[in-house]
């Protein structure tokens, strides 16, 4: 997910959820908006000041930080790596095309990333796209490196987008979310790229997907057309390479494929999920609590919050009037990684943020 998406995101939830389909009222109770201070979270410290930054993830050891960045005047996303309190801060990938979407192996010596490095051009060209807030989806692949950026590999070979890889625990498998199939889907690999099985099936968005700790489970976020109308529109999206904003569910399956269920039900936009480390709470970020009664619509304030892998237990986490999303636990579950639009210095710019975790 590039520096022009983050920004997207910010930005599209300000008007009518329009596009592949039209706005979804609430569905369910949303909780309940806490004026208290933001009592899981504590010491809250900025890791980056330069460009726009996003999805940063631990290493196993929870010593560094993999993460997408534009900082240095780049037209479009590099990879970087940098240690937990933000000091040694390097780019990994090349310095020619679009990267995003970056994580460690298990033994922190090789990194995934997607990339168009293998195109020409420095970044993807832009392309004659509707009008209003849309999300290309570029030609990425996947590839495999060492952590220091050296021995790169492509590991995927797709016309069409490929990226939002996942490490499993045990380093064997990658999760993936591509559109391969005239759809967009989430996929399952073995680590150097061979053995693809396809791990959804029904018509409509199925992206964002992450491993449980203990590799058994997958978490993803999705969306399903139901009206031909709805349909149609899909059809078009994936008939020309890109996705305009719609409401987004969290949605639980075993790594096989099999035993999915829906954890959120709300008409909102959750996405970004990734796994507490005691494999039974989920965080992700929402813009549930924004809802705005008058206009029937959701606003651009998403917020983190927790929930259990069964859909029970929903507790917001964040207490902001701006954008926080992307997070991740540390491995011992003691700090917790986000990016946000929080520094008022910075209010359209996204940055890394760590916070001490309060159980």
């Amino acid at each position: 997910m590039g520096t022009a998406y983050r920004i997207l995101l910010v930005a599209f939830f300000t008007v009518l959820l329009t596009g592949c389909l039209g706005t979804t009222p609430p569905q369910q109770a949303r909780s309940e908006k806490d004026p208290s201070p933001e009592r899981h979270i504590r010491n809250v410290r900025q890791l980056t000041s330069e460009g726009d930054n996003g999805e940063a993830y631990f290493s196993g050891d929870g010593t560094r930080l993999i993460y997408q960045s534009n900082s240095g005047g780049y037209a479009c996303d590099k990879i970087w790596i940098m240690n937990a309190d933000g000091s040694g801060k390097r780019m990994v990938s090349p310095d020619h095309g679009a990267h995003t979407c970056s994580f460690f192996f298990p033994d922190g010596k090789r990194t995934v990333f997607a990339s168009t490095s293998h195109l020409p051009g420095d970044c993807p060209p832009r392309r004659d796209l509707p009008g209003g807030y849309v999300w290309p989806l570029y030609p990425y692949d996947i590839f495999v490196a060492h952590a220091d950026g050296s021995g790169m590999r492509k590991i995927t070979d797709n016309p069409k987008y490929d990226a939002e890889p996942i490490v499993s625990p045990d380093g064997k498998q990658i999760v993936f979310g591509s559109q391969r199939d005239e759809d967009f889907d989430i996929y399952l690999m073995n680590a150097d790229g061979t053995n693809v099985r396809r791990l959804t099936d029904r018509v409509g968005y199925d992206g964002g997907p992450w491993f449980s700790p203990d590799g058994t489970r997958i978490v993803w976020r999705a969306w399903y057309p139901e009206t031909e109308e709805e349909k149609a529109r899909w059809r078009d999206c994936m008939e020309k390479d890109y996705i305009l904003p719609f409401p987004l569910d969290l949605w639980v399956m075993d790594a096989d494929g099999s035993n999915k269920r829906r954890l959120t039900r709300n008409g909102a936009t959750n996405w970004a999920p990734s796994w507490h480390p005691g494999g039974q709470r989920i965080v992700f970020s929402s813009n549930m609590d924004d809802w705005h009664e008058n206009s029937k619509r959701y606003g651009h304030n998403f917020e983190l919050y927790l929930i259990n892998s069964d859909g029970t237990g929903l507790e917001r986490l964040t207490f902001n009037d701006t954008f926080d999303s992307f997070p991740m636990f540390s491995p011992d579950g003691k700090k917790l990684v986000f990016a946000s639009n929080r520094n008022p210095q910075k209010p359209r710019a996204t940055d890394i943020f760590i916070a001490d975790w309060v159980e």
